[in-house]
């Protein structure tokens, strides 16, 4: 419609030649815009050549006077560019429209409209000049992406979790490389054991003595002065076969506090064959801590100040105590002395950090082992033979009465020679004699306390000592890594295994 409110004859002509679907477009189809701003430019382009003027006549604008460049104009701050085609505006919030190829970035929403004078080149005629795009603009083939919003955390790159650089497309080195795990677990020697790794069947229960049963595994620790401990026992493959309860005990006890505190370790192993095993192994536990608890402070003090033969008879006596009640106690039960019975290794360790000396008694058999710069070193208490603790005679005791010069008899109470009655010993010694050692720890040395159940195999079998000592020196392991150790199993050593080692910092 004109300016004086006429519609123009051949108005309808062309609005449905520019719009009609069937007409040719002015440019390719595929790349021209189709919102209201593409069909309003489109439309003034279109008019300005064929719309009369206001006076009537056609106005039509020479091609001489319209300039003409080959030279793109510079992009604006900011904005990529694409080769032979003009610039890329970068990514709105919202994802843009595509440019139809008459378009210029002056023509971007809100800036001043210039139509384009060079037509767009064929696809298959080479790319015109390049402009290379910054470090921040996205490649020219990407579909433009709505960028996230500031406050939204980045989002992790592929392969982060995995030390690997998502650029690269390699493995990026690592800040800090963890060392490989040690072996835990298994076997060492000719082949495997006889028996599966883990528990099979549980000891048989009594509903009114639930209190009596024994856990598969115990497993303790602690760190003092400048030592660590680890302890651990274990049933063995046997009784984990068999259902049965496990007949070594274990007790880890402090007595006292701060440097004056005194540290029991007491492992017990109970009779082989016998029903009441783990009791009597409980029993001789409890009944030895009892009594180095009760005198803890005068061990202490022993023990600090290197008084190796107060020592030595000071807790020989509270051992032969705790038998002596073991022994009642089988009399109590109907029992003989030798089915209730357990054999006992004890350590006391001084919480003072000035303090290295670990004493070592007991009776009964098992190991306590030392390893020293790689080397295990066997320091069992030798345990004298009889023929050491046979001594001369002793007069009135059995002995042939002396003889006078002339070669006569020496005659008592009228020519009498009989000897005095022995007193009646109502506890005998035990069967095995009491050991003890009061020795000094190095820096670096490995305490080891053991039951027969891991002495026996370290004695027998030098794969699994070789192993063990690769293990443990060096820093002392955790719970978990020290309960893994204890259970390396060799063929032909089926028992229980109660373990107690000493790391010295």
């Amino acid at each position: 419609m004109s300016q004086q409110g006429e519609k123009p004859a051949n108005a309808d002509d062309w609005w449905s030649r520019l719009y009609d679907e069937s007409a040719p477009d002015t440019g390719p189809a595929g790349r021209a815009g189709d919102t209201l701003d593409d069909r309003f430019h489109s439309a003034v382009d279109t008019t300005t050549a064929d719309v009369p003027s206001m006076g009537g006549t056609s106005a039509e604008v020479p091609s001489a006077e319209v300039p003409t460049t080959d030279v793109l104009p510079p992009p604006a701050a900011g904005k990529g560019t694409v080769a032979g085609s003009g610039t890329v505006p970068p990514a709105p919030p919202v994802a843009p429209r595509p440019r139809a190829w008459w378009e210029t970035p002056s023509s971007a929403p809100g800036a001043p409209w210039e139509p384009l004078v060079t037509p767009p080149a064929p696809a298959d005629s080479p790319p015109g000049p390049t402009v290379s795009p910054p470090v921040s603009a996205p490649p020219a083939s990407a579909p433009p992406a709505s960028p996230s919003p500031a406050s939204a955390p980045s989002a992790p790159q592929p392969g982060a979790d995995r030390g690997v650089d998502p650029d690269a497309g390699v493995p990026a080195p690592r800040r800090h490389t963890a060392a490989p795990p040690r072996l835990r677990g298994g076997h060492v020697g000719d082949g495997p054991p006889t028996y599966a790794a883990e528990p099979t069947a549980l000891p048989a229960a009594e509903p009114q003595e639930l209190g009596e049963l024994v856990p598969d595994t115990a497993l303790d620790g602690a760190r003092y002065g400048v030592y660590t401990l680890r302890a651990a026992s274990v049933r063995g493959d046997s009784a984990r076969y068999r259902g049965e309860t496990r007949r070594d005990a274990l007790l880890v006890a402090r007595f006292g506090a701060a440097e004056g505190a005194l540290v029991l370790v007491a492992v017990a192993t109970g009779a082989r064959a016998t029903e009441g095993a783990h009791r009597a192994a409980a029993d001789a536990i409890r009944w030895i801590g009892g009594a180095v608890g009760r005198s803890h402070a005068r061990l202490g003090e022993d023990i600090r100040a290197g008084r190796r033969g107060d020592l030595k008879s000071g807790l020989h006596r509270l051992t032969d105590r705790s038998f002596g009640k073991l022994r009642a106690r089988a009399a109590e039960l109907g029992l003989p002395p030798e089915e209730y019975t357990a054999s006992l290794r004890c350590l006391l360790l001084s919480a003072d950090p000035d303090c290295r000396t670990r004493v070592f008694f007991g009776i009964g058999g098992g190991g306590l082992f030392r390893l020293r710069d790689g080397v295990w070193q066997d320091i069992e208490p030798v345990v004298p033979g009889p023929e050491a603790t046979a001594g001369d005679p002793v007069v009135g005791y059995g002995s042939p009465p002396p003889e006078t010069p002339d070669g006569d008899r020496l005659t008592m109470d009228l020519g009498l020679t009989t000897a005095p009655p022995r007193p009646p010993d109502p506890s005998p010694p035990p069967a095995e004699p009491f050991r003890f050692r009061a020795s000094v720890a190095r820096p670096g040395d490995t305490l080891l306390l053991c039951s027969t159940g891991l002495a026996d195999p370290l004695r027998g079998e030098p794969a699994l000592a070789q192993e063990l000592g690769r293990r443990w020196e060096g820093e002392p392991p955790g719970l978990a890594a020290y309960l893994a150790d204890t259970q390396l199993r060799v063929k032909g050593y089926a028992d229980d295994r109660t373990a107690c080692a000493v790391w010295e910092a």
